[in-house]
């Protein structure tokens, strides 16, 4: 029997304890806010004795120490007000970073296939807006809701203590004041903030997308397909804005209404008072007025509101992605054994491998022993880099099996038995050392000038204006085709994996760099690994011991 679906508040409470914001750190920023508004509460309350007391002019004296708090409680406001703001953005930026660092460690950690499916953007929206979306509940639900409780109450019990029947109309008021705008706030706001959270990631996907394949779009006549399919994200979250805008203006609305019936119906219960002879004029005054500031605090009930739907959205956006990947991670726990740390046979028995929705490709039959080599041909879009990922372990396969060392593959196995290199794998912004030490992280000067000799790039790294330490531009936009490609190389020549999947080596190369494919094949090939080749160029398949076709 599957699980219920957890709650938002299920997910949003979890989402909250990941970032590992302490109770107190909350308490503290609540106590300072509290301190602020009601400082304002204050200013409003002894201000309007102090005016009304003025009027009957009385001896200074009488009114000297009102006005010293006049001037304490306007001071305070500004400094609590500040304190708050340090206290509560410290929680959440802390917590927002240990929420993110959890967050990376769970997918690191997780099978290939949870995020494989994902668009870059989605990846960018979940992984950045969504976590501070999450950070954003403290500071704009969690902590203005507390503030508003506590300050409502001590604007309640100052009233009361000096004429009770205002004191319960003004308890009504508040509560009307926060509770019927919630609502009007709740259900709309649910919606704008699921279809907004969707928007959002709409909208860097199609940014992304649009950005990265700029060369392409100009040089296929695209352009404007990747803007117009920008644009209708763009309006797309326009749209889930004025959702979210509709509820807040009634909400407005509804809180000016309350705001007004407390403060025509406290000054009517206060003249009364007087009339009665209950009440001297100052302390009238202050039952009076005492409502404009009280009701500041219950203005932050509906955005709060709209930040809890936000943020719940985004949490089980995240929650997604994590618990999938957490899943993932237990699953593969109890697959195959994983093989025994040195060379390793690959075994495919028909083998059909396919994305999800997509037709298998044709079942292939392969063994291929601890040093040699299988090169997979076929036409572009055959689905090459998918029988790529699935020898990786990152997708099941459609039909048949594959074995490695003799294990069933699995995510157990990659990157420790199998390791695969993309044909549009990452050339990070830093320098050319530590882009070869993504391979193996202990990789000293010595072996990574073995491995740029290797591939022929030594003589142009000793060109560069640092040499090995010469920093690259993110995405290796710095260098030319040729040069990434064999900087790649250089970095596969380092895997220390057995199972070696490479996926088009020769893109984008000269003689010179079809030449370093042979000589890195030809070491892997020394060292007892088992390598797989995926390929265009006919003319590599000398390299080869078996050869596998995916065309039909």
């Amino acid at each position: 029997m599957s699980a219920a679906p957890r709650s938002d508040l299920a997910v949003l409470r979890d989402a909250i304890r990941d970032t590992g914001v302490s109770r107190w750190a909350v308490v503290r920023a609540v106590l300072a806010g509290t301190m602020a508004l009601g400082s304002a509460v204050g200013l409003a309350a002894v201000a309007a004795w102090l005016i009304a007391k003025a009027a009957q002019m009385p001896s200074p004296a009488d009114i000297a120490l009102a006005a010293t708090v006049v001037r304490f409680f306007g001071i305070s406001r500004g400094l609590f007000r500040y304190l708050e703001r340090l206290a509560s953005h410290d929680a959440a930026l802390r917590g927002v970073v240990t929420l993110r660092e959890r967050a990376y460690d769970r997918l690191a950690r997780s099978d290939a296939r949870v995020i494989l499916g994902l668009r870059r953007g989605d990846i960018v929206a979940r992984m950045g807006a969504d976590l501070d979306a999450i950070g954003d509940v403290l500071v704009r639900a969690v902590i203005p809701l507390a503030v508003a409780v506590s300050v409502s109450a001590i604007a309640v019990a100052i009233v009361a203590v000096i004429l009770p029947p205002a004191g319960a109309v003004l308890a009504l008021c508040l509560v009307l004041a926060g509770g019927v705008p919630a609502l009007l706030t709740a259900r709309s706001a649910r919606i704008a903030a699921v279809v907004g959270t969707r928007a959002r990631a709409e909208v860097s996907a199609a940014a992304l997308s649009a950005m990265d394949g700029a060369t392409e779009h100009r040089a296929w006549g695209t352009a404007h397909e990747a803007t117009a399919a920008l644009a209708r994200a763009d309006r797309e979250a326009e749209h889930a804005h004025e959702l979210a805008a509709r509820p807040a203006a009634w909400a407005a609305g509804s809180q000016a209404l309350f705001s007004g019936i407390a403060l025509v119906a406290l000054v009517g219960l206060g003249v009364l008072a007087v009339q009665a002879g209950e009440l001297d004029g100052p302390l009238a005054a202050v039952v009076a007025l005492l409502p404009l500031a009280a009701f500041e605090a219950v203005g932050t009930v509906p955005p709060a509101v709209q930040q809890y739907y936000r943020s719940a959205a985004a949490a089980r956006r995240l929650a997604e992605l994590t618990e999938d990947a957490g899943a993932a991670t237990t699953g593969a726990a109890g697959d195959a054994a994983v093989p025994a740390p040195g060379a390793s046979s690959l075994s495919l028995d028909a083998l059909s491998v396919a994305w999800p929705g997509m037709t298998p490709t044709r079942p292939v039959t392969a063994h291929v022993a601890p040093g040699e080599v299988l090169a997979v041909v076929g036409r572009s879009g055959v689905g090459k880099t998918t029988l790529l990922a699935t020898l990786a372990g990152a997708l099941p396969p459609a039909s048949g099996t594959v074995r490695v060392g003799g294990a069933s593959s699995s995510p157990a196995l990659t990157g420790a038995v199998v390791a695969m290199t993309a044909e549009d794998a990452h050339v990070f912004g830093t320098t050319v050392l530590e882009n070869l030490r993504v391979a193996r992280g202990d990789v000293d000067e010595t072996q990574a000038w073995d491995a740029l000799a290797l591939v022929g790039l030594d003589g142009w790294v000793e060109g560069l204006p640092d040499g090995i330490d010469t920093e690259l531009g993110a995405g290796g936009r710095t260098v030319s085709g040729g040069e990434r490609r064999r900087l790649l190389l250089a970095r596969t020549s380092l895997v220390p994996a057995p199972v070696i999947l490479i996926d088009e080596p020769a893109e984008h190369l000269d003689d010179a760099g079809a030449d370093a494919v042979r000589a890195m094949v030809t070491r892997m090939r020394r060292e007892g690994r088992t390598v797989v080749l995926v390929t265009h160029d006919l003319a590599l398949l000398d390299l080869a011991d078996s050869v596998v076709s995916l065309d039909d």
